[in-house]
């Protein structure tokens, strides 16, 4: 007689593991439960069947239930969802939620996967018709009948995470005038303000309103559109409907309930066991290790929820398998700009207490002279030994390769100098003889040598610049075209050897171009010709002028 699994939940998580686990016991009895009205359907893809981008609905489902059944053999329960685990008797009551009856099944291993739910404060009018959460098949079908039947004018997007985001871009595709608003002061949590800075410049550009450092205090009916949406600032948002896309929190009831030890989300070990070795658990319901601070984190990826279900299913088949930690490498697709990461950002650092350096450079996807090159901010996080802590891009073509190779790299325990050795492919259509990746490594492993010291811009930006020697070697007409950092001497790179006494060596220098690399040149220069106290601006003008307009714009 095989092993009899029950596993709740059947999107991400739960339908890996009992793919996996059927591929690796026949004789086990595997019954599926989920709550909702399908199993294996791409929460990643919602936004962009609302937005048209996926034409056909069909194409949300991964794997139909019949199908999942007929190939896996797996007793598959739609809406039906697990109510109390009974775990002296191992049984778990289930209510049919068509029907409202109640049944029990007995198991030799449970299986939690619930997901999270999205986040729902109890504010004023919460319940307005015109609120609305994006999780689920239904939810988007909602959404998708709402937006063509009442052909909404004006939307308000509450939270700037990857929902937040992607939803605005597909609803300003409809024609939509979107405003996104968010309690942070900046969207894209995953990412360093730096970087979330050129995001932000970007949605801008494209018509999407930013209201950050602002969290909402209420709905209610509105006077020319159907709902007016209260700030906590005082001022009022009206839209035609809201995306409440303010986050997630791991669902945990049903653990809690039956005695397991939960934090945040549900406690497990390395094995992905509860503190009941019977039991289960993965996916958005559970607390992770974060790779880089050992600390505990929620972590909500697909990619990580279903490595979870591969790993579950080959413990439970009797085959011991860890699950490590997690590095939170992510993309996210903004109209034609890319934002990816991988690894710890600067909040996570400092909160565990890591030293580190950081660097910004801003490399061409591939070869400047070969057509279609395009940009990118590229940001380096690393110890003061060398190993890698993060990797942060915004940009176009060529993001999502430099990062995957930087999540491997930090996964392999690779250092900066590993990343000046790494043999990656070059063509001219592809690349540059000096991959981004590796020149990140030559930029950070000349911070390490102390071959330059650098400023950040945001160093620069909030602190006091008065009697800072401010050069700018930059050509004459890229400052008059660009602009320049106020109070800053024009001495061109070129005419800097023969210039140089119009600069005071015992001063306080920062010397700065447009991305980092002529100032990198200066910086050798000045250092060689006693200037004692030089700082080359990490990321150039380029860099510094999207942050000063983002600090700009935060104060209006």
């Amino acid at each position: 007689m095989g092993k009899k699994v029950i596993i709740v939940g059947g999107v991400a998580g739960g339908a890996s593991t009992a793919a996996r686990l059927r591929r690796l016991d026949e004789s086990c009895e595997i019954i599926l439960l989920e709550r909702g009205e399908h199993i294996s359907f791409a929460n990643c893809g919602l936004p962009y069947y609302i937005g048209g981008v996926i034409k056909e609905r069909d194409k949300l489902f991964v794997m139909p239930r019949e199908k999942f059944m007929a190939w896996f053999n797996v007793d598959v329960r739609v809406s039906c969802e697990a109510v109390a685990i009974d775990r002296a008797r191992r049984k778990v009551e289930i209510e049919n939620k068509v029907t409202g009856e109640r049944s029990c099944e007995q198991y030799d291993y449970l299986v939690l996967s619930p997901g999270a739910e999205p986040l729902k404060p109890p504010l004023p009018g919460i319940d307005h018709p015109a609120v609305f959460t994006l999780r689920t098949v239904p939810e988007t079908d909602r959404i998708y009948s709402f937006i063509r039947e009442q052909q909404p004018q004006k939307a308000v997007i509450v939270g700037g995470g990857f929902i937040g985001v992607e939803m605005a871009e597909n609803l300003h595709a409809l024609g939509i005038d979107v405003a996104l608003v968010e309690m942070a002061p900046q969207i894209l949590p995953f990412l360093d303000w730096e970087m979330a800075a050129h995001v932000q410049q970007y949605l801008r550009q494209k018509g999407v309103k930013l209201v950050l450092g602002d969290g909402v205090a209420g709905f209610a009916d509105g006077t020319g559109s159907a709902i007016a949406v209260s700030l906590q600032s005082g001022r009022v948002v009206e839209a035609d409907f809201v995306l409440l896309a303010a986050g997630v929190r791991p669902e945990t009831r049903l653990a809690r309930e039956a005695g397991l030890e939960v934090g945040r989300g549900i406690l497990v070990n390395e094995y992905l066991q509860t503190s009941d070795p019977r039991i289960y658990a993965l996916g958005d319901a559970i607390e992770v290790v974060d790779f880089i601070t050992g600390k505990r984190i929620h972590l909500p990826l697909a990619g990580p929820a279903n490595r979870q279900g591969r790993i579950v299913a080959n413990n439970i088949a009797g085959r011991p398998e860890k699950f490590t930690a997690v590095q939170g490498t992510a993309i996210l697709k903004v109209f034609d700009l890319v934002a990816a990461a991988t690894g710890a950002g600067e909040r996570a650092l400092q909160k565990a207490g890591l030293p580190y350096h950081s660097c910004v450079l801003h490399p061409a996807s591939h070869a400047g002279y070969y057509p279609g090159s395009s940009p990118m901010v590229l940001k380096l996080l690393f110890g003061p030994g060398g190993q890698l802590y993060g990797a942060q891009a915004v940009g176009g073509a060529g993001v999502d390769k430099r990062i995957d190779v930087l999540a491997a790299a930090i996964r392999l325990r690779a250092t900066v100098s590993d990343l000046q050795q790494l043999e990656l492919t070059y063509a001219p259509p592809f690349s540059s003889a000096k991959d981004p990746v590796n020149m990140a490594g030559y930029v950070a492993g000349n911070i390490l040598a102390g071959d330059v010291q650098i400023i950040t811009a945001e160093e620069l930006i909030g602190g006091n610049v008065e009697g800072l020697q401010l050069v700018d070697v930059r050509e004459p007409e890229e400052c008059s075209r660009h602009g320049r950092i106020p109070g800053a001497v024009n001495i061109p790179l070129r005419q800097l050897r023969r210039r140089l006494g119009e600069l005071d060596p015992a001063k306080e220098t920062v010397v700065y171009c447009a991305a980092g690399m002529r100032s990198y040149l200066a910086y050798r220069i000045l250092v060689q010709h006693g200037f004692t106290h030089v700082r080359n601006l990490s990321g150039g003008y380029t860099h510094y002028h999207v942050l000063a307009k983002e600090k700009q714009a935060a104060a209006q």
